[in-house]
């Protein structure tokens, strides 16, 4: 990997050395970590696009009633074959009757005044392709937009992105339970992944937008509504920079963003209004993330309005390990918690290094939540580890729980540390099961002030 020479004076002021990307050894000492955060953003790489564009206008595509998807592929395979280049959705609605699969070296430009309608049939997005649905990978429907093992890609413009109100998809939520639960059985069991096929008969909705394997991704300026499903998935993605999208979709699990076993990532400017989680950072699921072992790390997340169910989380799906994660300067407005942390004892995996400042928090059911306990869906003894964590300079409204934690016996929370924080209304402090090494510095509920450490665990 190529570091510019601004990342590594950055790197070598903050830390005693770097050895990769997914082993570096940062330092937990506050300015030191922000300086790292300051260095990743320098790191992160644009795509490298050709200058040069092509309308799919000019392949017979036509505004309407009519099918544009024939113009749009054909438009990515005339620039992917002149070495790449941007394709062009003009103003004007464009039906597209299934997916789109983009190349490298290609943007695909979605201008002002366009909306790319996808079709509601759910036979359209066959064949399978390969994918991760909830951590697991398998072979399913096609993500509406998708991508697998490119280099040098975009989306971009201002139009919009419509998963279309009345899709097939959308009934689904109350149809899946009997493949969710064999495919996580599958990824459990370690079932070869070819054998994992969930096509024509199966219920599980695909996202809007995947990348499942990218160098050098750029998500820019759209807006998605009616999402089936996750809205935008990164997947085995290195250098990623998602700015300033507008997601306001509301259907169930329609997460804004999923980053997932990807790194040097940037998430910034973006406004979303989810029925979910606005920013996620996963890793995989289960014996299937551990084995695969590739993790979510040297991620920033700033400068974003954030109104979804939740609005940041991390895991449940994070058995890869999730570390050197940076949230700053974001806004939230309200919903079910604020910051929500998962998992349970199918999981494993390691999550620590997670920094977040500088909040304006709304009103929130919960505040800091910890959820490490989720009931084992398959028996699992694996659990998960959350440590190294601070929380510091924010300003709250009114929650009705401030910190609530619920973590195995075997492995509580640990090293949380929380600073400078202040809640103008709250109802319940505390609920708290299996914590060790809770900080409290400058936290101010009401005219209260805590100071101190906290454990709390079974004997």
């Amino acid at each position: 990997m190529r570091l510019g020479r601004s990342f590594s004076l950055l790197i070598a002021a903050a830390l005693p050395c770097l050895e990769g990307w997914a082993a570096a050894d940062f330092s937990t000492d506050a300015p030191a970590d922000w300086a790292v955060a300051d260095a990743i953003v320098e790191a992160v790489e644009l795509p490298r696009i050709p200058q040069r564009s092509v309308s799919i206008e000019s392949f017979g595509a036509k505004s309407g009633s009519v099918d544009a998807r024939p113009a749009i592929l054909a438009a990515i395979e005339a620039a992917s074959a002149e070495g790449g280049g941007q394709v062009v959705i003009p103003p004007g609605e464009w039906r597209c009757q299934g997916p789109i699969h983009l190349r490298s070296r290609i943007e695909l430009h979605i201008s002002e005044g366009a909306t790319l309608l996808f079709s509601g049939e759910a036979a359209n997005y066959l064949p399978v392709v390969k994918t991760r649905w909830e951590g697991t990978e398998l072979y399913t429907y096609s993500p509406l937009i998708y991508a697998r093992d490119v280099e040098d890609v975009a989306i971009t413009g201002t139009g919009t992105i419509d998963g279309n109100a009345e899709s097939e998809f959308l009934a689904w939520y109350t149809k899946a339970e009997a493949d969710v639960h064999r495919l996580r059985k599958m990824g459990f069991e370690g079932a070869p992944v070819e054998e994992r096929q969930f096509g024509a008969g199966t219920f599980l909705r695909p996202p809007t937008v995947q990348v499942f394997g990218g160098e050098r991704v750029f998500l820019s300026g759209y807006k998605v509504v009616n999402s089936p499903f996750w809205v935008n998935h990164l997947v085995y993605v290195k250098h990623a920079t998602v700015r300033n999208l507008r997601i306001d979709s509301h259907f169930p699990n329609n997460d804004g963003i999923d980053v997932e076993s990807s790194s040097l990532v940037l998430v910034e400017g973006n406004v979303f209004r989810t029925g979910d989680d606005s920013v996620v950072i996963k890793s995989g699921r289960d014996l299937d993330g551990r084995t695969i072992g590739i993790p979510s790390t040297h991620i920033v997340v700033r400068n974003n309005d954030l109104g979804g169910e939740d609005g940041i989380g991390l895991g449940s799906e994070m058995s890869g390990g999730i570390s050197h994660v940076y949230f700053t300067d974001n806004v939230l407005r309200s919903g079910m918690s604020a910051f929500r942390f998962k998992s349970n004892l199918d999981r494993g995996g390691l999550v620590e290094k997670i920094r977040l400042r500088n909040f304006e928090v709304g009103s929130f059911d919960t505040l800091f939540w910890f959820q490490l306990n989720y009931p084992s869906k398959l028996g699992g003894n694996f659990p998960a580890t959350y440590r190294d964590i601070v929380f510091e300079d924010m300003t709250v409204e009114k929650v009705k729980v401030v910190f609530e934690a619920h973590a195995p016996q075997a492995s509580p929370l640990r090293e949380v540390l929380f600073k400078n924080i202040r809640i103008e209304s709250v109802d319940t402090p505390f609920i708290v099961e299996n914590a060790v090494g809770l900080e409290f510095e400058n936290v101010q509920l009401g005219s209260q002030v805590i100071e101190g450490t906290l454990s709390w665990r079974e004997r």
